[in-house]
């Protein structure tokens, strides 16, 4: 779909919905993302993000666990700033699951970040991905966003460890 403008605003074309814009400029919409303007727009973002915050600073991080013959049957792969551990995708070949790897790659994950200053970890997952599993592990649910088709909610969950838990609410001292 693109929705082309004139002059003072005036639409040529109009599709599915009206937008003001200023006069020799388009909106093309797409159901995929084309190379070329999904570039333009990450690079854009990364420029825009990085002059507002020190992103340099953000590191990868990662587990593996490797079977007797080398081949990789599962990970967990995140990120850090900061005290700050976001882990992104965990992943155990189903035929290894349901024999504790899962549990010890998390548990390994955030030794590893700990041993680099981690305190704070947080993770983002689908009530079809086992909450319930990230739950026997110490994380809470920060926050569940139920609006995706057949009843699926997203989770927003996170898990604090060592002296820098952070409280509810700042604390003030007596005056």
């Amino acid at each position: 779909m693109t929705v082309r403008f004139g002059r003072a605003g005036r639409q040529r074309e109009v599709v599915k919905r009206q937008e003001r814009i200023v006069e020799g400029y388009s909106i093309s919409c797409h159901d995929s993302h084309p190379t070329e303007e999904s570039s333009r727009i990450d690079r854009g973002l990364g420029e825009a993000n990085e002059s507002m915050a020190p992103l340099h600073e953000v590191e990868p991080i990662a587990c593996f666990v490797h079977g007797e013959s080398g081949e990789v049957i599962g990970g967990a792969i995140g990120r850090r700033w900061g005290s700050c551990c976001e882990l992104q995708q965990l992943w155990v070949d189903p035929r290894y699951r349901r024999r504790g790897i899962g549990s010890r790659l998390v548990l390994a994950f955030e030794a590893h970040a700990q041993s680099r200053g981690c305190s704070s970890f947080s993770l983002e997952t689908f009530s079809f991905q086992s909450p319930r599993f990230y739950r026997t592990l110490g994380y809470e649910v920060a926050y569940d966003h139920p609006v995706y088709p057949h009843g699926i909610v997203k989770s927003i969950m996170v898990k604090h460890v060592g002296e820098s838990e952070p409280s509810a609410l700042p604390r003030s001292s007596p005056s």
